[in-house]
């Protein structure tokens, strides 16, 4: 192998992706303050720390309802904690991308 530059490339992808799975995880323990623990991750509602993964799996259970013309898209939120770790992160789902028209 002379050339490995798809090699290189592959790792440039991992490095960032794990950069953004701890960047996540290090803002919602941030804004869950001292104590870092939350309630609603597991059936039973007991208290644990949050790690990436299961950020990464309660959120990945939302799913986008693409739009219409005169009807913006909306993320269904089946579960409070999704919602919780969304107020967490900061991140307003109300606001759409597109400019309305």
């Amino acid at each position: 192998m002379q050339h490995n530059h798809r090699v290189a490339a592959l790792i440039q992808v991992i490095c960032l992706a794990l950069l953004v799975f701890c960047l996540i995880e290090r803002q919602v323990r941030q804004a869950l303050g001292p104590e870092q623990t939350m309630v609603g991750l597991y059936p039973d509602n007991r208290r644990v720390r949050l790690t990436g993964r299961m950020i990464f799996y309660h959120l990945g259970e939302l799913t986008l309802r693409i739009g219409h013309i005169t009807d913006p898209p909306t993320v269904q939120i089946t579960r409070g904690v999704q919602l919780h770790l969304l107020d967490l992160l900061d991140t307003d789902i109300g606001q759409t991308r597109w400019p309305q028209t």
